[in-house]
Formats: C-alpha cells, sequence, structure tokens
C-alpha cells in the first residue's frame, strides 16, 4: 500500500503521507508519551482531555495552565501532570452544540517520523471515546486521511 495520496494543488501534484481515522501520537513538550488521537477533519482545532484544569500568572505575569491528563483509554490510574503557557482563550462549540470558552497551548505534537507545533484546546472529554482529537487546521497540507484505516503511521507503544 502507498504511503501517500497524489492530488492536486495550484497545478503541481504533491504527495502527502496518509493517516488513519486514528493514529498514535506524543506530545513530548507536556510529557505524553502516547496518546490515541481521534483524526476529524470535522473538526477544526485539536482538543487534549484534561481535569484539574488551573489558570493561573506566571512568575513574568504570563497566562499559565496546570493540569493533568489520563493518557489511556479506560485508565484513570494513569495520570500525567503537566504546566503550559496559555496561547489563547476563546469559545468552541462541540459536536452537541455546547458553546464553552477553553485555554489553548501550542506544543510540538509527533507522529511516527513527523513533528510540529500544533494548537490544542484543553476540555475534559471523560465522555469521549478519545482522549484526543487531531483536527483539520493541525494536518493541513501534512497529511491526507485514510477514513477507511487506523494507525497508517503511529503503532501502539507501551506507555
Amino acid at each position: 500500500m502507498a504511503s501517500g495520496l497524489a492530488f492536486f494543488m495550484n497545478e503541481e501534484i504533491v504527495n502527502l503521507p496518509a493517516l488513519g481515522w486514528r493514529e498514535w501520537v506524543s506530545l513530548p513538550g507536556l510529557g505524553l508519551p502516547l496518546i490515541k488521537a481521534k483524526v476529524d477533519t470535522g473538526a477544526r482545532t485539536s482538543a487534549l482531555h484534561t481535569f484539574d484544569l488551573e489558570l493561573y500568572e506566571g512568575d513574568a505575569g504570563e497566562q499559565r495552565v496546570r493540569f493533568k491528563v489520563h493518557p489511556v483509554q479506560d485508565n484513570v490510574d494513569t495520570v500525567i501532570e503537566c504546566d503550559a503557557l496559555v496561547t489563547n482563550s476563546r469559545s468552541v462549540r462541540d459536536s452537541g452544540g455546547h458553546e464553552e470558552i477553553r485555554p489553548f497551548i501550542t506544543v510540538p505534537v509527533q507522529l511516527g517520523d513527523h513533528q510540529w507545533e500544533i494548537e490544542v484546546s484543553l476540555t475534559n472529554r471523560d465522555n469521549m471515546k478519545f482522549r484526543m482529537l487531531l483536527g483539520r487546521t493541525a494536518i493541513k497540507n501534512r497529511f491526507v486521511v485514510d477514513s477507511g484505516s487506523s494507525y497508517r503511521i503511529g503503532k501502539e507503544q507501551s506507555v
């Protein structure tokens, strides 16, 4: 099977690697070695499941956020504590139509051999199957999505 799909963009053929509808990613800037993410082209932004979220002012007056993550589905025993600079706060409407103001952070994401920075909203996703959504702006011009396959790039490893 080919590693990517070809399509036309600005009259040039561009080859991009293909993702499955779910992939294993890591967020090394947060100390998250591996998390199962749903690749969601219907979601504009990416989202990360968090709890015990606390906004605070850093030493230089910047807005920061402390939070905890359960990186493994169906496992509340594994907890990773994180701290990050808040880059934005804005209103987000979830798939159920509920609107909330969420803090956003910018962090590197690792997917296979690919690493780049993405913007991620922080929210409680306890009632959702995936701990993370990888939205369309995070993958724009980097990947295409093969909705019929899973784990095209990232493979499960022990956490």
